[in-house]
């Protein structure tokens, strides 16, 4: 092509759009295009202008171009676009930053170098994601050439940008990968980028991540390099939005002028959190290994200790893997006590090293060990105690334990005989206090009071020292008020020395305050540059470079925003700033001084000092360096030209004598001479700093030489300035072994900063360093001083110094909170006390106070996509949306730049209106938080938001308007009232914000108004407040009254005056306007308000005007108004409505979700929620408002409203008894006495009409309100516990003794020394009055048994007399009963059982034991000799009666024999009573009544056996019981008589058909499963007379069968061919598995099928068929067709069983079983399985019926045939279910002879019922051999046929009766025979032992 047709093609291609030119096939059109792109991005000058948006998305495709030349064109072209751009160019980063890596990596040496500086640009703006993702492509190029370039590009963006912005932790994933690659130069680059990694990160973290996954020659390449890395690293390029504030900072620096300036906090070196790193590490496995479980025995104490010091090597990981220490733990608290010290302190140091790793996963051990850790504290080698004592802190400081956990141990340590025990005991106890936060010491410090309280009575000073320190650290954190008690009973001394220690305390930190520092902002040097070249991109630098020596110091790259020509306004600002500013630049001052040996420093010294006194320096004796030193110092002052020696005298005094001089005066007169020259110079170099700073640190940890040591460094920072001393310290502190130099250093900083204020450092380097240093330090010195230094910071910063530490453990927050009390910010007035003299620019000032505390720009993070997740139609997401933006917020310590949040806010805004409630709490709280964040910058970015804030009252939730006040608060917190004025009077006569809305912001508006003396913009707000005056709403109007007051208080007479003409409003208010000059003011006509309410209003504005009696008056007024108000429409229809309403209550949905605990737990917020939702929906309007309001006084009318309704709401009360239960657990956990005394007078009338209704409480109930009640019962005040205690009495009368028992044993272990002496008591009632309900659980006695150890006396006494009355009822056995006890605690049962006895003799009680005796030897009596006696009960303290079940006005007497045996229960309710509570020989009294009674009911038609029909199915229930409970009891070796007796009496009752009937469902279905179980269970052969028992149960299995109710029986044994609960099995597997088990309990389980359905044919009218046939449906519906069809080829016996029931069923009923499918659901699209298998069998008796009728089945399969080929299943369902009732049998008769071959299909359409029943009666009449025209017509249908219907019964079917009636009763094939021939689906036959082996039924 020539030229002039390629300018032709070019000119053409111009008119092209973009697109197309981009895309050409011609490479030089592209080229072309590339480069105009270019020419037209250089023009564009403002970031936002339009086109630039048009073009991110063709550089995907532009920069991949095959042709290099337009390649590298279209880098230019993008370079260009990113310089225009602004950080919205970030969305397309990903996209194109992997088109670069794909196709620009490996290209032209040039094309490479563009591509790298696209990648730094993209940076730039801030897609660091999108370039990392790149870059971890780009490492696994296969090409190595590539790879290089990736490496190089990410050295040279974390080089300028710094790890700030590219995250360091990225990059240390991809180096392991490359370290390990076969090119050499990657290795070297990686070597490079690993060494920058340590410049920003430093050396130690990245050997600790990096170096283990390294090979060792690398490794060791690597470590030379490491060595020459020095300094820190600080960013030389920023981010386009940092690059924005520039202009500002420039005219801010035309403005103060030159000056000394510090770099920002944000170009400080980010450090990354090794823990957060590193990966938890299984150490079980390598133990395991290691042979420590063998070690750990052997006999030999060194191998003992290298077996633990194994452990305490793999333990030392900074994180362990979470697993089963338990066994570890057992075998260390073993060897702590081993007799060889090292090896016991080997134990301990691998404790601490455990609770370090694993932390709050070690807190069970934790519990575990302490006892004996703090017993070992006796030990006197100080390196026990160093090891024990750093263990105890380490396990509280990991979170292991709490001081809630501790008390008991505490207790009994302070009691130890050893002062030393004491002592350190006491001296944790305070680390613990001072380290734990104030919520828990408020909650504990009522047990630690008493403890410490008794140590300082010690006769030891060590331990009444600890105890003063520990009552201090307690006084610090809850203050003086709860140990003012305790004080009164110290002596005068001890009160003084107290209140010294704690005033001491709080006046540690001394103020100061001087005149404030002049600040100045240093003109940045790149200010003066006006013009940059705007493609410039420096070459980037090879990360391999790093490995030539030391990396040199680079000068930052003055970078303006685009590049282009700065606007000619800030263009003069430069030009006049810029010869100025050139002045103050100088070049960077070497602080890092170079090597130098002595003979180096003599030969430059000179003549300067003295030889001799060199030489004496140098000598061996003290005396003599003592005298060349002094000589020295003298010389050194005589100088007169100081300035150009001060390095080399420094050097000197370093080298000789140096800092390792031993003699400390020769000590104090080098810092003394270093001192005098850094105060003297006029110019002190760093390098002089950096030579003594090592030194001085160690000097100032030694008190002899502190205080000269801290003076010379207090002279270095006005020499050089506190910053640099500071950043220097860090390190050195950092990394020295003697944890003095940290604490005493810290402690240095602390006068430091008092004395130069904040201006000069680096706030944020200084927090990370005392919060990541300091406070983790496990010196308590260490924290101490750093919690001191931040108070003191807090001085100077403020309150938002907290926001930098809020990751701080609680206990140390609470400290701090302490610390900043002493330390109030003074802002302005918190003026250093000293100067710096230095003047250049490396002692720079930056602003103090909050400005010194950075805040960080999210607008990054504030992404489209985030944005775009707020609008999306997923609720979830747009929760998540918000959780990210208070991630965001938390990310930035809660300090955060208005740039880029006015998106935000808008996107928040819509959130408010969102229709999903929580998502508009969640964002309320997020406005709340930013506004927190932001300060006032929130009002100009937050778009008038508050006013879409205050809409939100108009929720009718109250949660809802507490979170809008919530916001509110914050919002109020960073912007003054007057900027919401404006808004809020608005909200005010919003009607939409409806009743409580108003009235809540009117109460806000009130509390804000009453901390304000004067606010004139309030005025503002009384023309809406006055319009709420007339409101319908007397809550709305007694708001706005009380904000008025308010309003008038704080807007000034003057403010008044001048709107006062235009107000309206009642005459009340208009009187308090008065003084004001409202005499003209007009009073709204207000047309609701009656006659009365104006007297009351005249009445009230009179009493208002007399001053001495306002508030009297006042209260008056309002009540006599109350009074006379009318009684509203709305209030007549509310108390017209029923108090409770129980429509839709779901009781037992509700019980089901009650978590049943024996330990009470504070209700939870969520389930407070719960809880007023659902009284709002089942209570009236009225009693929820009051039940639920604050007002105690409304509560207590709401109880009254109850109480008085009781008696005849009783019903609906017990609907809803489980709500009201949780509402008084509400409130006995509040402290109002009023409302609990209420509530306690409620419960037991409540509680005696529950049992006047016959009402039991139900488990679920109790487990709601008797844990509550028994912790309660400990209440501070006796009448509130005299309530309670009776309270609970009338629970274990009306409930049950036995199952109340268990919460009051819990009630022993409370933390409450009342509550444990209340439940003590109440084991003594129990055990007294029914101790026959509880005699299963008398081991629980062993708990009461324990308390007699207890310190505390009432306790003591508590649980000796309910051990002393247990001995009254026991006699001796108590002792089998109340455990291991130590002979002090026998010695004392002794003397309380001897009391009793002599008690038991005064009043004539007889001896211990004596009524247990006598039932003892009644239970020996035959069953014969009391079968037809009249028998007693045992005393009334041992049995109960059933309150919920007795009738006393049909109390049965149903014995009257003379013969009286003094030891039997009197009637039949207490013999069930016995049975069911009593132990199993005191249950054979109550089994020999109810057979006697049993056997006296023989007439079923008389009185009596209506009576036991009545309670037959609670007979039973409780002999199920009794089954488990005797059988366990003969296991344990007693006589089997009680299992006799119990299923003797089982036998009895099921030999009555009519009492078998009796029993219900569920209560057969418990005795069959007991009865089946204990027939299995492998130990009852080996019982007592065990082969009687097998036949025994084997016989009454098989009665129950034959007279319960066969339809129970039948759904019973399905239901149990389902697996059984591993729970319900009586003892526990030996050898096999539940699955074996449950094997054989189903194949029992068939055996009784077999037996049942054996006789079906005989009982098939006796059986419920709907409910079998559910009970069918259910059990295949369970399984589901997928398991059905892998069971049928299984050889299943269950399912196989299943199916022949179904067999027989429709075998016997055949069609009509149809009939019978009510009860099973029916679903159209699936249809259930049960109807699946019906149509087989049917199927199956068809072809039987088919192949009988031979050569006469032409009519018949006719019809059948054409039937169902019309019908589908579901029609099929739907003719049968329904056929039974529709046709006669006449009918079907007379239509089957009328019918015909040809009229058949057609009649099959038309009438398909008719049809088939048709069909059904012509295939039995032909199977039976009879025609059509042979049968007769019967006038009448069969017997029974359609008319006779039973409740219980479905209609029987026509069609079965009429054949029965004709052709008789048809032989049923054998149900073996059926099982072995085979069922559909199932042809595998029943093997022979399914009816044949042991334990035949």
């Amino acid at each position: 092509m020539s030229s002039s047709e390629e300018e032709k093609l070019l000119k053409e291609a111009k008119k092209l759009a973009w697109e197309d030119r981009l895309s050409h096939k011609n490479w030089k059109v592209r080229n072309d295009a590339n480069i105009d792109l270019a020419s037209l991005f250089h023009s564009i000058t403002d970031p936002n202008d339009p086109r630039i948006r048009q073009f991110g998305h063709y550089f995907k495709k532009t920069v991949a171009d095959s042709n290099a030349a337009v390649q590298e064109k279209a880098l230019d072209a993008l370079i260009a676009y990113l310089h225009a751009a602004d950080a919205d160019a970030a969305r397309f980063g990903k996209e194109v930053c992997d088109a670069v890596v794909a196709k620009c990596l490996t290209g032209r040496p040039k094309t490479v170098e563009k591509a790298q500086a696209v990648f730094l640009l993209w940076v730039e703006l801030e897609a660091v994601d999108a370039f990392l993702d790149a870059m971890e492509k780009a490492i696994k190029n296969k090409v190595a050439k590539a790879v290089v370039p990736a490496i190089d590009v990410m050295f040279q963006a974390l080089s300028e940008f710094g790890a700030k912005i590219v995250p360091p932790k990225r990059i240390l994933r991809m180096l392991p990968e490359l370290f390990d690659h076969q090119d050499q130069n990657v290795r070297a680059s990686s070597k490079g980028l690993t060494l920058e990694l340590c410049r920003w990160i430093g050396k130690e973290n990245v050997k600790s991540i990096l170096f283990e996954k390294m090979r060792d020659t690398m490794k060791k390449e690597l470590e030379a390099e490491v060595v020459n890395v020095t300094g820190t690293a600080k960013p030389s390029r920023k981010i386009r939005s940092e690059q924005d504030k520039e202009p500002e900072q420039e005219s801010i620096s035309e403005v103060v002028g030159p000056g000394p300036a510090e770099e920002s906090g944000s170009d400080a070196p980010q450090e990354i959190d090794e823990y957060e790193l590193v990966d938890p590490v299984d150490i079980l496995i390598p133990l395991e290994k290691s042979g420590f479980w063998k070690g750990v025995k052997a006999t030999k104490w060194l191998e003992r200790k290298e077996a633990v010091g194994e452990l305490t090597k793999l333990a030392s990981t900074k994180r362990i893997s979470p697993g089963e220490f338990s066994e570890v733990c057992r075998t260390l608290k073993k060897l702590i006590t081993d007799v060889n010290i090292a090896v016991a302190v080997e134990a301990i140091q691998a404790i601490g090293n455990l609770a370090r790793g694993l932390r709050t996963n070690f807190s069970a051990s934790s519990r575990f060990l302490l006892p004996v850790l703090l017993e070992k504290l006796k030990e006197k080698k100080p390196t026990m105690t160093e090891a024990l004592s750093q263990t105890l802190q380490a396990i509280h400081k990991a979170g292991c334990i709490s001081l809630v956990d501790i008390v008991e141990d505490v207790k009994k340590s302070t009691k130890n005989k050893v002062p030393l025990v004491r002592s350190l005991t006491m001296t944790w106890v305070t680390f613990c206090i001072e380290t734990s936060n104030k919520g828990i010491i408020t909650k504990v410090h009522k047990d630690y009071v008493p403890i410490c309280m008794d140590c300082l009575n010690d006769g030891t000073p060590e331990v009444r020292d600890a105890a003063f320190s520990a009552l201090t650290a307690i006084a610090k954190l809850v203050g003086m008020r709860p140990l003012e008690r305790s004080l009164e009973k110290l002596d005068d001394v001890r009160k003084k020395k107290l209140s010294e220690m704690i005033s001491g305390s709080e006046d540690a930190v001394p103020g100061g305050s001087s005149t404030a520092s002049v600040q100045n902002i240093r003109a940045s040097a790149s200010s003066a540059e006006v013009v940059v070249n705007f493609i410039f991109y420096a070459p980037i630098k090879s990360a391999a470079s790093m490995l030539l020596g030391k990396r040199p110091v680079q000068a930052a790259v003055p970078v303006t925003k685009k590049g282009g020509v700065v606007k000619s306004g800030t263009k003069k600002k430069v030009d006049g700033v810029s010869q100025k500013a050139s002045k103050s630049i100088e070049t960077p001052e070497d602080v890092e001084p170079t090597e130098m040996g002595l003979e180096e420093i003599e030969s430059q010294i000179g003549s300067l000092i003295q030889s001799d006194t060199i030489a004496l320096l140098k000598g061996a004796g003290w005396k003599e360096r003592l005298e060349a030193i002094s000589s020295l110092k003298q010389q050194v002052e005589g100088l007169q030209n100081l300035d150009q020696s001060v390095e080399i005298l420094i050097r000197l005094l370093c080298t000789l004598p140096g800092w390792g001089e031993k003699n400390v005066q020769v000590q104090q007169q080098v810092i003394e001479v270093i001192t005098h020259i850094a105060s003297t110079a006029t110019k002190f170099p760093k390098k002089c700093v950096v030579l003594s700073l090592l030194g001085l640190s160690e000097r100032v940890a030694d008190i002899k030489t502190r205080a000269h040591a801290m003076k010379c460094l207090t002279t270095f920072c006005e020499a050089v300035g506190p910053g640099f001393i500071f950043e220097r310290a860090y390190k050195i502190m950092k990394e020295h072994k003697n944890p003095k130099v940290l604490s005493e250093g810290i402690m240095w900083m602390v006068s430091a900063v008092e004395d130069f204020g904040v201006s000069y450092l680096k706030l944020k380097d200084l927090i990370d360093f005392l919060k990541e240093i300091g406070l983790q330090s496990s010196a308590a010195a260490t924290r101490n001083a750093t919690i001191k230094l931040l108070g003191v910071l807090h001085r100077f910063v403020g309150p938002d110094i907290k926001g930098f530490l809020t990751d701080v453990k609680p206990a140390l927050l609470s400290a701090l909170d302490a610390e900043y009390e002493k330390n109030p910010f003074e802002g302005a007035s918190a003026v250093p006390k000293k100067t710096v003299r230095a003047s250049d620019s490396s002692s720079s000032v930056v602003a103090g106070g909050l400005d010194s505390l950075p805040r960080e720009d999210i607008s990054g993070k504030i992404t489209p996509t985030l944005l775009k997740s707020f609008e999306s139609p997923d609720w979830k997401v747009r929760m998540e949306s918000i959780d990210a933006v208070n991630k965001i917020l938390e990310e930035a310590n809660k300090r955060i730049q208005v740039t880029g949040t006015g998106e935000l806010f808008g996107s928040l805004r819509g959130r408010l209106y969102d229709s999903n409630k929580n998502v508009v709490l969640a964002t309320l709280t997020t406005i709340g938080n930013l506004a927190s964040a932001m300060g006032q910058a929130v009002e100009k970015s937050s778009k008038s938001i508050v006013s879409d804030i205050l809409k939100c009252l108009g929720d009718n939730k109250k949660h809802m308007r507490e979170c809008v006040l919530n916001t509110l608060d914050s919002w109020l917190a960073a912007v003054h009232l007057d900027k919401m004025v404006t808004y809020v009077a608005i909200a005010l006569v919003d009607s939409k914000l409806g009743v409580e809305g108003r009235k809540d912001l009117f109460d806000w508006l009130s509390r804000q108004l009453f901390g304000l003396s004067s606010f004139a913009e309030a005025a503002q707000l009384l023309k809406p407040a006055s319009s709420a005056m007339a409101d319908k709403s007397s809550d709305v109007r007694k708001a706005a009254e009380a904000c008025i007051n308010e309003i008038l208080r704080v807007s000034g007479h003057e403010m008044i005056e001048k709107i006062v003409k235009d107000i309206h409003g009642p005459a009340l208010f208009l009187e308090k306007l008065k003084p004001y000059g409202a005499f003209h003011a007009r009073a709204a006509s207000v047309g609701v308000t009656s006659k009365g309410v104006t007297k009351v209003r005249k009445s009230t504005a009179s009493s208002v005007s007399k001053p001495g009696n306002r508030s009297v008056s006042a209260r008056a007024g309002a009540i006599k108004g109350t009074k006379s108000e009318p009684i509203s429409v709305q209030d007549i229809a509310v108390q017209s409505q029923a108090l409770l309403n129980i429509k839709d209550s779901n009781k037992e949905e509700r019980e089901r979700l009650v978590v049943r605990r024996f330990k009470f737990q504070d209700p939870r917020i969520e389930q407070i929620q719960d809880l007023e939702n659902e009284m709002m929906k089942y209570f009236r309007e009225d009693l929820h408002k009051r039940l639920l309001s604050a007002d105690f006084k409304k509560q207590v009318g709401g109880l009254e409203i109850l109480q008085k309704a009781l008696p005849s709401t009783a019903k609906e009360v017990i609907e809803v008894l489980d709500i009201l239960l949780r509402w008084f657990v509400l409130q006995f956990c509040k402290s109002n006495t009023t409302c609990l005394l209420k509530v306690l007078e409620f419960l037991p009338e409540l509680l005696d009409t529950l049992k006047d209704e016959g009402y039991s409480l139900t488990d679920s109930e109790v487990a709601i309100f008797l844990p509550c009640l028994v912790e309660k019962l400990g209440h501070n005040i006796e009448k509130v516990r005299k309530q309670m205690r009776e309270l609970t009495k009338q629970f274990v009368v009306v409930y049950s003794a036995s199952k109340c028992f268990p919460y009051i044993l819990e009630g022993l272990r409370s933390k409450n020394n009342r509550t444990r002496i209340e439940c003590a008591d109440l084991v003594g009632f129990i055990l007294d009055h029914h101790g026959a309900e509880i005699s299963g659980q008398l081991k629980s006695l062993q708990i009461v048994a324990s308390l007699t150890a207890e310190r505390d006396g009432d306790i003591r006494k508590a649980a000796l007399n309910a051990l002393a009355t247990g001995y009254k009822i026991l006699g001796e056995d108590i002792w089998r009963f109340v455990g291991k006890l130590t002979d002090a605690q026998k010695s004392m049962l002794d003397d309380r059982f001897k009391w009793k006895i002599r008690e038991m003799e005064k009043k004539m009680e007889g001896k211990p034991g004596e009524a247990r005796a006598i039932l003892r030897r009644s239970v020996r009596s035959d069953v014969t000799e009391q079968s037809g006696g009249m028998v007693r009960s045992l005393p009334g303290l041992l049995l109960r009666r059933n309150y919920a079940q007795l009738d006393s006005n049909s109390e049965r007497q149903l014995i009257h024999h003379p013969v009286a045996v003094p030891s039997g229960p009197i009637d039949w309710n207490e013999a069930l009573d016995m049975i069911s509570f009593g132990s199993p020989e005191q249950s054979v009294e109550g089994m020999k009544v109810v057979c006697h009674e049993l056997a006296q009911a023989t007439d079923p038609e008389g009185s009596a056996m209506d009576e036991l029909v009545k309670d037959a199915d609670r007979l039973v229930s409780c002999l199920a019981n009794e089954v488990a409970k005797t059988f366990n009891f003969s296991l344990s070796g007693d006589s089997s008589r009680s299992c006799k007796y119990a299923l003797n009496t089982l036998m009895q009752t099921f030999q009555n058909k009519i009492l078998a009937h009796a029993v219900k469902e569920s209560t057969l279905d418990s005795l069959i499963t007991e009865l089946l179980l204990w027939l299995l269970d492998d130990n009852v052969p080996r019982m007592d007379d065990g082969s009687q028992l097998l036949k025994a149960l084997n016989v009454l299995i098989l009665k129950i069968l034959d007279n319960a109710d066969r339809t129970a029986s039948f759904v019973v044994l399905i239901n149990l061919l389902r697996p059984l609960d591993p729970s319900r099995w009586p003892s526990p597997a030996p050898n096999e598995s539940f699955a074996t088990r449950n094997q054989k309990f189903s194949d029992l389980v068939v055996k009784c099928l077999i037996k049942l359905t054996k006789v079906l044919q005989s009982t098939i009218y006796d059986v419920n068929l709907d409910r079998i046939l559910q009970s069918i449906h259910l059990y295949l519906q369970d399984l589901g067709m997928e398991e059905i069809k892998r069971r049928a080829g299984a050889d299943d016996k269950p399912l196989r069983m299943v199916k022949t029931v179904l067999f027989e069923l429709v075998k016997l009923c055949g069609a009509a079983i149809q009939g019978h499918l009510s009860m099973v659901p029916f679903d159209v699209k699936s249809p259930p399985i049960i109807l699946a298998y019906i149509e087989l069998n049917l199927k199956q008796e068809f072809a039987a019926i088919f192949k009988k009728i031979g050569e006469k089945q032409t009519f018949a399969q006719l019809v059948y045939m054409n039937f169902l080929g019309l019908l589908n299943c579901t029609q099929r369902f739907l003719v049968y279910h329904r056929l039974t009732y529709l046709i006669s049998y006449k009918m079907l008769v007379r239509h089957f002879a009328l019918t015909s071959e040809m009229v058949l299909p057609r009649m099959i359409k038309t009438e398909p019922a008719l049809c088939f029943s048709m069909f059904m009666i012509m295939a039995k009449n032909a199977a039976a051999g009879r025609t059509p025209s042979s049968l007769p017509m019967p006038t009448t249908p069969p017997p029974v046929s359609l008319n006779i219907s039973s409740p219980d019964f479905a209609p029987l079917s026509p069609l079965l009766l009429g054949a029965q009636t004709e052709s008789g009763a048809r032989p049923l094939t054998s149900v073996i025979d059926n099982l072995n021939r085979g069922l559909p689906h199932s042809h595998i036959p029943l093997a022979l032992e399914h009816v044949g082996a042991e334990n035949t039924l």
